[in-house]
């Protein structure tokens, strides 16, 4: 007797979570934001670090080690990678990690920036060209080899940039190392000021060739701002637009205070649009965040620069955006991650409040023992939250030679000018504690 057929249980389709590539350094403030909107997404991690490569996964994380100073070698690594292990989209964090991520994409068939796009932006010498050859104002400029003689650097700078100046490394971020020299004999001393500091140990061990020339530019006079954006398949997006309240006319430029929405007028605001997506198109941009920094005055609108990476720090926290349908409020990290999975983000939108965040200035040099008045400035009507970056018995060092902040305050209100006020009131009630740094013998 034939026996019936036992029915087959249907097979239950488990979709496997897309898997996302960080690419990011080992120092960064803003890995952990990333990861948990990634989580959010149901997105699995993976990361790409600058870590020890002498060392079996010292951190634990099961990160690939790559060495972000050889951006193709570095791709390479993450292609291989993806061989065996499906990769949907790769993020970059920060500066560093953004010619790895291009380069890796691009082998990869995944949507980004092209390599040749995020290599002029990571590189001033090269972005200014392409900007100024699109007819776009950005400040006059002489690339100077950091070996070179102090009576030529000064002759060719007089020649080509003039006084007021500013003399930059190319590639080092949050304003590390630009200094504002109004005659040639500041110039001179700033000069050499800058080239002990790519000098350094912290800065030589990136191995970087821009680490390699200073940059002296034409100082423009005026207001700046800060504009975050994204560029969608080619189609560029403002995100927000930062007021930056605080005047920054040197010699050092800290930045403080950053408030959005700007309190510009709104056809100006249109103009810088218009201004960046020409930039953006300049310089090849094509899916991807970007971040810029503008002056502005009667001449009109310059730029200083087009990064191909999202605000630095934990800077993004000041934006979120609301779903389409206004069921839910993401973070820029988010909307940064879905981008590159491919999701479609047009119909998120900025929420209406005010919001903003000081970067705490340094309070001087020496170490760090303990902060103050934490939490009475966290009762500033409209603070969100104070959060110190810095450890305790870590030394501190001021601008120009200086590389991060001690800390950041958030706010959010009504109206920019009572984010502002918040951030300030705030500040005023912090007391940093420290103790003199010995000098190294």
């Amino acid at each position: 007797m034939k026996m019936p057929k036992r029915a087959r249980s249907p097979r239950l389709h488990v979709s496997k979570p897309r898997r996302l590539m960080l690419l990011t350094t080992t120092t960064g403030y803003q890995t952990q934001a990333f990861v948990e909107a990634a989580q959010r997404l149901g997105a699995a991690v993976v990361f790409g670090t600058d870590r020890c490569h002498a060392l079996a996964d010292p951190w634990r994380d099961g990160a690939l080690p790559l060495r972000f100073e050889n951006p193709e070698a570095a791709a390479e690594e993450v292609r291989k990678y993806a061989r065996k292990n499906s990769l949907e989209a790769i993020v970059a964090l920060g500066d560093r990690p953004t010619l790895t991520a291009a380069r890796a994409c691009q082998a990869l068939g995944l949507p980004s920036h092209p390599p040749e796009a995020s290599d002029a932006c990571r590189d001033k010498s090269r972005s200014r060209p392409c900007l100024r050859e699109a007819g776009l104002r950005v400040p006059g400029f002489i690339r100077l080899p950091l070996d070179v003689e102090l009576a030529e650097a000064a002759s060719a700078t007089a020649w080509r940039v003039g006084c007021p100046c500013v003399v930059k490394p190319l590639a080092l971020s949050a304003s590390r190392g630009v200094i504002r020299a109004n005659d040639m004999g500041q110039f001179l001393v700033a000069f050499e000021r800058l080239r002990r500091l790519l000098h350094n140990p912290d800065v030589q061990v990136l191995r970087e060739e821009t680490s390699q020339f200073i940059q002296a530019e034409t100082y423009i006079e005026g207001k700046e701002i800060a504009v975050e954006g994204l560029v969608d398949r080619g189609r560029t997006r403002i995100l927000a637009i930062f007021d930056k309240p605080d005047p920054l006319v040197g010699p050092f430029f800290e930045e403080t205070i950053y408030v959005t929405p700007s309190r510009l007028a709104a056809n100006l605001q249109a103009e810088i649009a218009q201004v960046l997506e020409r930039a953006v198109n300049a310089l090849g941009l094509h899916h991807g965040p970007f971040h810029a920094e503008l002056r502005l005055n009667a001449q009109g609108i310059w730029i200083l620069e087009v990064a191909a990476r999202s605000i630095g720090g934990l800077c993004a926290r000041t934006l979120r955006f609301i779903s389409p349908d206004c069921s839910e409020t993401i973070s820029l990290e988010e909307l940064i991650i879905r981008l590159a999975l491919g999701d479609d983000i047009s119909g998120f939108h900025r929420e209406d409040r005010a919001a903003g965040v000081m970067m705490i200035p340094v309070p001087g040099t020496g170490i760090f023992q303990e902060v103050e008045g934490i939490e009475q400035a966290r009762q500033t009507p409209g603070v969100e939250d104070i959060i110190i970056t810095v450890k305790s018995g870590e030394k501190l060092v001021p601008l120009p030679e200086g590389s991060s902040y001690p800390g950041f305050i958030f706010a959010r209100a009504d109206s920019p000018q009572a984010v502002e006020d918040a951030l300030r009131g705030a500040h005023q009630k912090l007391r940093f504690i420290m103790s003199p740094a010995l000098p190294v013998i």
